[in-house]
């Protein structure tokens, strides 16, 4: 999931410390750099672009990887959508302000898919990095509702909206949301 890069669009808590044009440089650099990492021969590689005309027409990001518009709604709303509209099979949805992700991360959770109906990658903050579905059921009607966003609490209410489903846990991984977490 990626947003446009723009001052005051993209990357606002960290923007509040750093600057606003400083904060979208290091996320267009950030998010370029994490898809030239992950391309990789084992998965199909899909953009989900906000806002949705904007970054379907972005000049940004790499040409021949596919797009999709996040669409509207919360972060919740905009996941369910992405894990749902794609393929059948199994679909992991990350963000893109995670430094530390490399192709051993992404195959690790594809691995923990294979045992469990879900999976997080948690961040260090209480949030998380990756998401993932085996899907071989629908989508749950419940998925994310009820989570409080960029809160510690995030996973644990994600976690709580999958209900009686086996959930595997990858790597914890250090997302960047604030100016102090450019240092560390």
């Amino acid at each position: 999931m990626v947003k446009e890069p723009r001052p005051g669009r993209v990357k606002t808590r960290l923007g509040r410390g750093i600057g606003m044009v400083a904060a979208a440089w290091w996320f267009r650099r950030q998010s370029l750099s994490l898809i030239r990492r992950l391309q990789d021969p084992r998965w199909r590689l899909v953009l989900a672009v906000s806002p949705d005309a904007e970054g379907m027409a972005s000049r940004v990001w790499p040409a021949h990887l596919p797009r999709v518009p996040q669409g509207a709604g919360d972060l919740g709303d905009r996941m369910a959508r992405l894990l749902r509209s794609m393929p059948p099979g199994p679909v992991a949805v990350i963000g893109a302000d995670i430094p530390g992700i490399t192709t051993a991360h992404i195959a690790g959770a594809f691995r923990l898919i294979q045992r469990h109906d879900a999976v997080f990658g948690p961040a260090e903050d209480g949030g998380y990095w990756l998401v993932g579905l085996k899907r071989t059921a629908a989508v749950p009607a419940g998925i994310f509702g009820d989570v409080r966003w960029s809160t510690e609490h995030a996973l644990a209410d994600s976690v709580a909206s999958l209900e009686g489903i086996r959930i595997g846990y990858a790597a914890v991984l250090r997302d960047v949301d604030e100016a102090a977490d450019l240092s560390a």
